[in-house]
């Protein structure tokens, strides 16, 4: 939501949005999910690894922050509280239910986050889909933390505000995560030495 003032455009602030929110406004909830939905279903798409579970997730963790707004204290960012309630929405589901080992995946974002760039598109496909599957092999606690630190950028201060867990209960969840990940994600770096050792031995110009 946004108003243009003489030259300039002014932003309506989340927490603003989500105060006219609880005072009635009929929009501004609604504005708040079209901001952030895409990073939204990229967390529930990582944390859950299914495109059916992640769009049930999303929905019920909206859901939540729709019931929710009037209880929001204001001593975080929205952006902060919205990942905290669909992390928490996604944990729920996987706490209650097994997850097939291996996944659709339909995140574009997830592809190009794990593939480097110039990289065969099928390829990072195929990256994506082996991360994926060995995400969804260690605990979701794990899961969480590995995601929004390692996957999602947050700072290991952030991601702990957003999972409601002490700082040093992150840094030992996401090193604990990484040792179980290496062993099942071994293979994806013998496949790029591979490559690399393809294209150095057909590389080179011919005169």
């Amino acid at each position: 939501m946004a108003f243009v003032s003489g030259r300039k455009t002014y932003v309506v602030p989340d927490k603003e949005l989500l105060a006219q929110h609880v005072a009635g406004d009929e929009h501004a909830f609604g504005e708040l999910v079209q901001r952030h939905r895409d990073r939204m279903w990229a967390v529930a798409m990582r944390t859950l690894g299914d495109q059916e579970e992640a769009a049930d997730a999303l929905q019920d963790a909206f859901l939540s922050a729709y019931r929710a707004a009037g209880r929001f204290r204001g001593d975080a960012a929205v952006t902060t509280w919205l990942h905290r309630i669909v992390v928490n929405a996604c944990l729920d589901r996987l706490r209650r239910r097994t997850l097939r080992p291996v996944m659709s995946m339909g995140d574009d974002a997830t592809f190009d986050a794990i593939a480097p760039k110039g990289a065969d598109p099928t390829s990072a496909h195929e990256t994506a889909l082996d991360v994926s599957a060995a995400l969804q092999q260690i605990p979701y606690e794990q899961r969480a933390a590995l995601i929004l630190v390692d996957m999602m950028g947050y700072s290991v201060d952030d991601a702990a505000k957003v999972l409601e867990v002490p700082s040093g209960t992150i840094k030992s969840r996401c090193a604990r995560g990484r040792a179980r990940l290496v062993p099942l994600l071994g293979h994806l770096r013998n496949r790029r030495d591979g490559e690399n050792v393809g294209t150095e031995k057909g590389g080179g110009t011919t005169q």
